[in-house]
């Protein structure tokens, strides 16, 4: 049927996809037809970098500057925007390129174009791809197959026999192969030979691996139909838009590793249950196993639906066991397309709840707790010794690196096995962390975030990521720390003598003078006067004062151009109420300035409109004098620089003392930003702001679509990658739960559907140390019972261990330390751990504490400096 089908959409140009999971086994057919269009190959955002130089030859030679790597590959296209002298290439029919270096490709001939002068911006063009696709029927017989795990490099061959063989004994014997069955087995292995024979393959027939496709073939797991599952809806969104390149045309996946060792036909006997697919491939014991298991979900987002709805229909913790569930968030409208186990009517309620009460209607015998609780040092009282003990395991499916390293530790502390996982769009990653064995989540880490130089927010932006970036800090400054100070300064007596002195203090009085005085708006038209002034200020007289210190004309000392390369020459613009983007930011300003005072909201734009058009403006003169950073060093030091103007601070506060009594009548509202929300005006100010400044610096402005995702941080998150990941995190889940040892059968996982592009790796072992002959690794520590002296924990360290402890602490209090005062040593020594802890901190340790974590410093025989676990000290 498969192959009629196949015929018929091949002939008449129709996407046919083809996907089977079998057991521990699964497989995905691509046929998109004979000139299927990819319009974007990798799903990557289109990169863009500034030019310094191109030279005038056969093979013309582009420089970009060297403040980062171009990023382009062989074999891309690219076209120019606002390169000097050299116009031609301007808006130029895409061009293919040949990488020279990181900072330097060739696009060909330049020889007839003119000569080169300054600046300009390179940008990527994706150019569509024609992908020819073969049927099935032909490629069935000449298979090309997308790798999935290089390690297993010669299976999926021998699963696409497998497959051919598994078609035939169906038909002859209507029915699976059963698991463990050794006349089915030879009957299965001789089908093997005879399709590659039929198929004319060419391949050497490996019967071991046949025998363990027909053994675990006849079930179903959960991970496996998760991963095919996922990646056939990836190829179906593909085969529907163009977007991303196609499977082509074989994908091969297995866990054989899953199924257990020694496994006997009536191990696998089904017993008319809803888990009868997992007994045919795991086993009855494996089953029960799986029933009994406690695990620790952390976040019901994204991946926490898909691995709970997963989790339940395997059954995890039915009978004895339970499954934990923990999220503080509510579930919010955009959470809808990937979050498959809410629905519209749920938008508002508990994340944790919700999802729980969904998987408990999918498998009523499940048993599940819900909590609304955040992970970390505040919830350990809920989270106690007594919890984690009770534990099997965790699994993070979490949105921040803070939460996932937190729950790392707590694993490393209680030796729990964790299972890690992410995505961001296409790309996902599963990592696996065994108690004893491997790395954590900790021992690596992801390189910094790039973060945009203070000079360039300020004055010199050159991207409309640096726009949105400054609109957003603009509105933090205006419409949430502004209006924070002003409340609290109304209701808190003592704020102003928690603030810092010098600058950091001025600037705030500065701003309440402003705010609670000549700025204070009485009604709305007020605010639309002062959001016009916002505007004057921002685009007009600032940059105006720019161009004053800076003329376009200006050199550098070298003779330079002063703007040119990242230095983007601005030009102030002229406030025009009939311009939509200058209306825009005037109507989003005036709101947000009279939501700050309650002062009830205006969206009359004819009204805003002809207000704004009467307002007067004073020309702006430059000032001399006025100090620009024009580097980051400049910038800093500017920002550093602290004037501490005693007399004026004193003059201030008496002005704002004496009206103190009218104030405390203002109800002040603090504005915090919520993307979400289209009616609070948040996004339409940072939107309007932002192209205000790139219309300023000649930048092509943003919509409020991608305006959002960069000033909101929205990670790219799509159902199928979620579903992937999910999968593969469950089959992880099974081998833990056989208790597996052996690093070589876990599975790290990193993919891009939009390649696609599978790649699984054994998890890293954890790094071992050493002190004398003893090794030790992150899993290791010192464990202490009873509470003893400080004297007596060094005399052990001493005696038990050769080890002189020079530094004692527990998190930030210095309990001891070899440099400490005599009389402060010599007191300290003589107190219990517990007791010294108690005095230093001022605290009583809390009830559900069981035990201390203590770091050392130590020294060895020879008085040299050697790593060591740290101590964990048993409380009595």
């Amino acid at each position: 049927e498969q192959l009629l089908i196949g015929d018929f959409c091949h002939a008449n140009d129709i996407k046919f996809i083809c996907a089977n999971t079998n057991g521990g086994f699964g497989t995905l057919f691509c046929d998109f037809g004979e000139d299927f269009k990819v319009t974007d190959t990798n799903g990557e955002s289109v990169l863009s970098v500034m030019v310094s130089a191109v030279t005038k030859d056969g093979d013309g030679i582009v420089t970009c500057l060297d403040e980062k790597r171009h990023g382009f590959e062989d074999g891309d296209y690219v076209t120019f925007h606002e390169i000097g002298g050299m116009v031609e290439l301007n808006e130029c029919t895409p061009r293919k390129i040949e990488i020279k270096g990181p900072y330097t490709f060739s696009i060909g001939d330049t020889s007839d174009l003119s000569d080169y002068t300054s600046g300009g911006i390179v940008t990527q063009v994706k150019v569509p791809v024609s992908v020819n696709f073969k049927s099935m029927r032909d490629a069935l017989k000449d298979p090309e197959v997308l790798p999935t795990d290089f390690a297993k490099f010669e299976q999926p061959y021998q699963h696409h026999i497998c497959y051919l063989a598994l078609s035939e004994f169906q038909k002859t014997a209507g029915r699976m192969p059963k698991p463990y069955n050794a006349d089915d087995n030879a009957t299965f292995v001789n089908l093997c030979k005879q399709v590659t024979e039929t198929f004319g393959l060419g391949l050497e027939v490996n019967a071991k691996l046949c025998e363990e496709f027909a053994n675990g073939c006849s079930g179903q797991l959960v991970g496996v139909q998760a991963f095919i599952g996922g990646s056939t809806a990836q190829e179906v969104m593909k085969a529907c838009s163009g977007k991303f390149m196609p499977t082509k045309q074989w994908l091969y996946f297995d866990c054989a590793e899953v199924i257990p060792q020694g496994l006997k036909e009536a191990d696998c006997e089904v017993t008319e249950s809803r888990y009868d697919g997992q007994i045919l491939c795991l086993g009855q014991e494996m089953n029960a196993k799986i029933a009994d298991q406690k695990w620790f979900v952390v976040g019901a987002g994204a991946i926490g639906c898909e691995l709970l709805k997963n989790f339940a229909m395997m059954g995890v913790g039915h009978n004895k066991g339970m499954l934990t569930v923990t999220d503080m968030d509510t579930i919010e409208r955009s959470n809808l397309n990937r979050q498959f186990l809410f629905r519209s009517w749920d938008v508002t309620k508990m994340k944790s709840d919700t999802a729980c009460n969904a998987v408990k209607e999918m498998n009523p015998t499940i048993n599940v707790t819900s909590h609304q609780n955040r992970v970390g040092p505040e919830t350990e009282k809920i989270y106690t010794d007594d919890f984690f003990a009770d534990l099997n395991g965790v699994a993070n499916a979490l949105d921040n690196v803070d939460a996932r390293s937190y729950m790392d530790r707590r694993c490393v502390y209680y030796k729990l096995p964790l299972l890690e996982s992410g995505t961001l769009g296409t790309k996902g990653n599963v990592q696996v962390v065994l108690p004893h064995i491997t790395e954590s989540y900790s021992s690596s880490q992801d390189p910094p975030e790039k973060t945009i130089p203070m000079c360039t927010l300020k004055n010199f932006p050159n991207a409309i990521e640096h726009t949105i970036q400054w609109a957003r800090d603009q509105f933090e400054g205006l419409f949430t720390k502004t209006a924070e100070n002003c409340h609290k300064f109304i209701t808190e007596p003592k704020f102003l003598e928690k603030q810092k002195s010098g600058g950091a203090l001025m600037a705030i009085l500065e701003g309440l003078r402003k705010d609670l005085g000549v700025d204070r708006p009485a009604d709305f038209t007020d605010c639309i006067r002062w959001a016009r002034l916002l505007f004057e200020e921002n685009f007009h007289n600032t940059i105006a004062q720019l161009l004053y210190n800076f003329p376009p004309e200006q050199k550098t000392s070298s003779g330079a151009p002063f703007w040119s390369g990242p230095k983007r020459c601005p030009a102030p613009l002229n406030f025009d109420p009939n311009n939509v983007e200058h209306l825009d930011f005037i109507v989003a300003a005036a709101n947000l300035r009279a939501f700050n005072f309650s002062i009830p909201v205006n969206r009359n734009r004819d009204f805003i409109k002809g207000h704004v058009s009467k307002i007067a403006v004073q020309p702006f003169k430059p000032r001399s004098g006025v100090k620009i950073a024009v580097t980051e060093a400049e910038a800093e030091n500017m920002n550093n620089d602290e004037e501490n103007d005693s007399d004026k601070t004193k003059v201030i506060l008496e002005e704002l003392n004496a009206k103190m009594d009218q104030l405390r009548t203002l109800n002040i509202q603090v504005a915090d930003f919520e993307k979400d929300d289209d009616s609070n005006f948040h996004m339409d100010f940072i939107t309007a702001c932002s192209n205000a400044r790139a219309a300023s610096y000649r930048i092509a402005p943003a919509n409020k679509h991608k305006t959002k995702l960069i000033a909101g941080k929205i990670i790219p998150a799509i159902a199928t990658t979620t579903a992937v990941v999910a999968g593969l995190v469950s089959i992880e889940m099974y081998k833990m739960i056989q208790g597996l040892t052996d690093v070589e059968k876990y599975k790290n996982a990193f993919l891009n559907l939009a390649l696609p592009f599978f790649a699984f790796s054994e998890p890293i072992l954890a790094p071992k140390n050493k002190y004398y002959d003893v090794e030790w690794t992150l899993w290791d520590r010192f464990d202490i019972k009873g509470d003893i002296t400080l004297q007596e924990l060094l005399d052990i360290f001493e005696n038990e261990h050769k080890l002189e402890i020079s530094m004692l602490s527990q998190g930030v209090c210095m309990l001891y330390a070899f440099f400490m005062p005599a009389d402060k040593r010599k007191e300290r020594l003589g107190k219990k751990i517990s007791e010294l802890v108690e005095l230093i901190t001022k605290k009583k340790l809390p009830s559900h504490k069981r035990a201390l974590v203590l770091e050392i410093c130590c020294n060895d025989s020879e008085g040299e400096d050697v790593d060591t676990p740290y101590i964990n000290y048993s409380l009595p």
